[in-house]
């Protein structure tokens, strides 16, 4: 079963016969928006004055402030305007202020169609047009809000087709074509409690009762903590468990509900949310490789996500770069070999990194277990019974195993035309990066690593968090990777080794 096709989307507006493009405002419809949102924002000043009010005899008079975030809200519409011209998408917006933002159209990685439920009741949509730029400041981002659903479909396609080389496929072409990957199902709820949510969910929680705890100044004594049973500690952290579960659980549908990536013309698409619903398009002239996220707790669930890397858009836009949500492992690989159009640099052997490589995977676990153990044995020495030192099994354990976890861990390959590199534990991830996006290597070694003939490989690219990495890759391996993915860039290291 397949997601429908998009309807075509209308014709652009003609030209007037002069030659230029005029400028466009937003769907009228924004009016019932706009204000509404400049309210929300000003309701702590609101409620203020309305406190104030009161007790000064203003009484409903007070509510007149109520006009100046309407009345911006108004101003806001009025003076945003947009167009599509001479190769360059052009937005204008602020009264006393005018400010003007414009990038080449080829400068567009993504474009994002953002409706939240009062968006999607107008049927009105937010454009977000991603062009790689560093920007933090909002005032600063290419986006459109709003536009009417048809007409935020037609711009999305008219951008990533001038921003990509060659002729657009025609909408039948794209019909046939669209391959849809993967879908929603209700048993990828199973991997919300491991991915990452269930920290953020239990923090929360903690700051809330702490907090609470602050303001209300509970105090426990003693006798109150001596009074304390098992059964009531168990009930406290099942219950705990079961809020921060639900919290992650939730979380995980309202932002992935409905989710759904497919590929149909020059791009990928990436439809998720439950209550506000987000498109992400992603052209595939720019989409440099795919990142396989294998933390320890979502493979503990035999699970994976999906990144793209995508050339241009940095790491602080990196949630337009999401190509499937914690999932089954399975999905995980269908969804990165179907991106980067083969199996194997996803799921095929990689190249040990040697004997080496792994005697520095134990030896910093070991140092890293050191001061837990020095702590054990210097109590025992300051009179604490002997007894304690068994607890030194825990931490030599942790460190053991966490040590051959990441050297099992490392691994790197050039195969069909991507460079994959593998390597972590707690966090691990496999890259999987196209050669032809591959500018340049970097290779650096501490002492350590010169002694033992290893080194930290990075092929840099221009998407993503700029290059991806793996450590202790032994130096003839890491040249002839370089060598074999970028021919002759680093051929006279490679001659240089062989001669030595």
């Amino acid at each position: 079963m397949s997601l429908p096709v998009p309807p075509p989307a209308p014709p652009a507006p003609p030209v007037p016969p002069g030659g230029v493009v005029p400028w466009q405002r937003l769907d009228p419809r924004m009016l019932l928006v706009h204000p509404v949102k400049e309210v929300a924002k000003f309701l702590p000043v609101l409620l203020g004055l309305l406190v104030a009010g009161s007790a000064s005899g203003a009484g409903p008079w007070a509510l007149f402030g109520v006009f100046l975030p309407v009345g911006l809200g108004v101003v806001r519409y009025l003076t945003t305007t947009y167009r599509i011209a001479g190769g360059r998408v052009e937005l204008q917006r602020g009264l006393l202020q005018r400010h003007t933002l414009a990038t080449p159209v080829d400068r567009v990685r993504t474009v994002d169609l953002t409706a939240s439920p009062i968006h999607r009741v107008l049927g009105l949509a937010t454009v977000v047009i991603g062009t790689g730029s560093v920007v933090n400041d909002s005032d600063e981002r290419l986006e459109l809000d709003a536009l009417p659903r048809e007409e935020a479909a037609r711009l999305r396609g008219a951008l990533l087709r001038s921003a990509a080389p060659g002729t657009a496929p025609s909408v039948d072409a794209e019909a046939a074509a669209e391959q849809v990957v993967a879908r929603f199902a209700a048993r990828w709820l199973w991997y919300a409690p491991f991915s990452g949510t269930a920290l953020v969910g239990l923090g929360a929680l903690v700051g809330v009762v702490l907090q609470l705890a602050e303001s209300v100044e509970i105090r426990v004594s003693e006798d109150d903590i001596a009074a304390i049973d098992r059964a009531f500690v168990a009930v406290v952290v099942g219950g705990a468990v079961l809020l921060v579960t639900a919290l992650a659980v939730g979380g995980y549908l309202v932002t992935n509900g409905g989710f759904a990536v497919s590929r149909y013309g020059g791009a990928w698409h990436v439809r998720r949310g439950l209550l506000t619903r987000r498109e992400t398009s992603i052209d595939v002239a720019r989409l440099a490789g795919v990142t396989l996220g294998e933390p320890a707790a979502l493979r503990l669930a035999q699970g994976r996500r999906v990144r793209a890397i995508v050339t241009g858009l940095s790491g602080t836009q990196s949630s337009s770069a999401v190509l499937l949500p914690p999932a089954p492992r399975a999905v995980g690989y269908d969804v990165a070999s179907a991106v980067v159009g083969t199996s194997a640099p996803v799921t095929g052997p990689l190249l040990p990194h040697g004997r080496a490589a792994t005697q520095r995977r134990y030896t910093r676990a070991l140092v890293g277990a050191l001061p837990v153990a020095a702590l054990v044995v210097a109590l025992v020495a300051a009179g604490a019974p002997l007894a304690l030192l068994v607890t030194l099994v825990l931490p030599l354990a942790v460190a053991l195993g966490l040590a051959r976890d990441r050297a099992t861990a490392l691994g790197h390959a050039f195969v069909d035309g991507h460079v994959v590199m593998r390597s972590g534990s707690v966090l691990r991830a496999r890259d999987a990066l196209a050669a032809s996006h591959v500018i340049g290597w970097n290779q650096r070694a501490t002492w350590f690593q010169r002694r033992a003939g290893l080194v930290t490989l990075a092929a840099t690219t221009a998407g993503g968090r700029g290059r991806i990495v793996v450590p202790d890759v032994p130096v003839a391996s890491a040249i002839e990777l370089a060598e074999a993915a970028t021919p002759g860039l680093v051929a006279q290291f490679l001659e240089r080794g062989v001669r030595s």
